[in-house]
């Protein structure tokens, strides 16, 4: 009898599959002219209502019904725990090249769902605007509508009683990343009243700039997100006539001093395009005076790798 691949093997050619999956996918849904094939991608986007599963309750809200975007969120409450036990909040922004996703797609809700019943957190899944019909600075627009929505107490009755508004995170994966920086930066300018932010989840924050990283070099082609897609999603993005060294992508050119920035945790994949960029973040953080940066690394983690259950992270 044949003896069966190695584990490693296996996973080789599952991601090479995927690879091959994702990029005939990604020149049917997202055209060269930088518009999107949305009715194909809702075909690919399986949306789900919110429920009560695996430990967790969820239920949506309107933020602004008048608006013309009809802005909402999905909030998780973990069902474990007592109404008296305070529990901190997690206000999270969904990945997705600012072009797709939503806080109702399955992967997504699942994630959020698992935070808050391992973090043991309420959590705050913003429904954002998409590019390339909304772009810069519509995601963050959309954002800080939240937190103002919170601070002003307009959603306090869909937030848990035990939800502790004095122990809030802003988070974000891959583009979320990106969008929960720039609407940190927004809130703590702004000097909320009721909301205190008290840290940044950043997992792996989706970064760019005009000259090449040896990391996208090294890791652009064949582990997932590639050079390639990287770039449409900033041009689809971005104010038209502008590259990637807009201080929205290349944030360490953004110039924020005398902002106070909270403690940051950021998460890198050794296998990344972005590495790099993600690294000199950090560094970035650190001369601005923000000396409570953490960084997990994890060396196997290609962009996304938090989506994939074959790896061991």
């Amino acid at each position: 009898m044949a003896s069966s691949l190695p584990k490693h093997s296996c996973n080789r050619w599952k991601r090479k599959l995927s690879n091959l999956i994702s990029s005939i996918l990604f020149r049917l849904v997202f055209r060269p002219d930088f518009t999107i094939n949305r009715c194909l991608l809702r075909l690919l986007d399986r949306k789900i209502p919110p429920s009560t599963t695996r430990g967790v309750a969820a239920s949506d809200m309107n933020i602004d019904s008048s608006s013309s975007h009809d802005l909402w969120i999905r909030v998780y409450n973990p069902l474990t725990f007592f109404n008296s036990d305070s529990l901190p909040v997690i206000v999270y922004f969904h990945g997705g090249g600012f072009a797709y996703g939503s806080a109702d797609s399955k992967p997504i809700d699942t994630l959020c769902r698992d935070f808050a019943r391992e973090i043991r957190a309420i959590v705050i899944s913003v429904n954002y605007r998409l590019a390339p019909e909304h772009r810069f600075p519509s995601q963050f627009d959309d954002g800080f509508h939240v937190l103002k929505a919170m601070d002003e107490g307009v959603i306090f009755e869909t937030l848990p009683e035990n939800a502790d508004l004095r122990r809030c995170f802003i988070a974000g994966e891959s583009a979320g990343g990106n969008i929960a920086h720039h609407v940190t930066v927004r809130a703590v300018e702004c000097e909320l009243k009721r909301l205190k932010i008290v840290g940044m989840i950043l997992i792996q924050p989706f970064l760019g700039g005009e000259e090449r990283r040896d990391s996208e070099i090294r890791f652009g082609r064949g582990y997932g997100l590639t050079v390639e897609m990287a770039d449409w999603f900033w041009k689809a993005w971005l104010p038209v006539g502008s590259n990637r060294d807009h201080p929205a992508a290349n944030v360490v050119r953004s110039s924020i001093w005398g902002v106070k920035l909270p403690p940051a945790v950021v998460v890198i994949g050794g296998l990344d395009l972005l590495r790099d960029r993600q690294k000199e973040y950090v560094e970035w953080l650190r001369k601005l005076g923000e000396e409570e940066v953490l960084v997990v690394d994890y060396p196997s983690g290609i962009h996304g790798f938090c989506w994939n259950s074959d790896l061991p992270e």
